[in-house]
């Protein structure tokens, strides 16, 4: 049996229309289920990065690097385990403006190293970074006392330095 774990993927490619979609394609028709995806542009002006997390088997990886290396407008495939990259959410959370006062919420928000982005006579807009656990930690500690709006970016990650 395959053991699968959480991987990484660092896809550096041209910006070209579709692209998404040809590379979404090809985790489709392996049935690997995205958890998480982010595009942007790299270091390097008009090479895009693409970073996907999902889990797989090592085995598994090497066929998916293969096809996606494939595909014209790639330059480079990298797949990462988590112990060689660093990495990054984003999550921002909306909850009623009188909750500000509330000793135990401003406690739960200092505690998870949250910040307050925005407060509104209705809301309050806070926003966390960290790791996954981090974000859902401090989402389940608000949710006791109602969340109006929440949203998630995906994983931003850079490589550790080779050892």
């Amino acid at each position: 049996m395959m053991t699968e774990q959480e991987f990484t993927l660092s896809v550096f490619t041209e910006n070209s229309v579709g692209m998404l979609t040809r590379i979404t394609n090809v985790f489709t028709r392996r049935h690997i289920n995205i958890d998480s995806l982010t595009v942007s542009e790299s270091e390097i002006k008009q090479v895009f990065k693409y970073t996907v997390v999902f889990k797989s088997s090592q085995a598994q990886i090497e066929k998916l690097i293969g096809q996606l290396e494939r595909l014209v407008e790639v330059f480079n495939v990298f797949a990462h385990k988590n112990e060689d990259i660093i990495y990054q959410e984003l999550a921002l959370y909306k909850v009623k403006t009188d909750l500000l006062s509330n000793r135990e919420v401003e406690q739960i928000i200092r505690e998870s190293q949250a910040r307050i982005l925005s407060v509104d006579k209705d809301f309050i807009a806070i926003e966390k970074t960290g790791y996954i656990e981090e974000i859902e930690n401090l989402f389940t500690q608000l949710s006791d006392f109602g969340i109006l709006e929440f949203t998630r970016s995906g994983r931003v990650a850079i490589t550790k330095p080779m050892r």
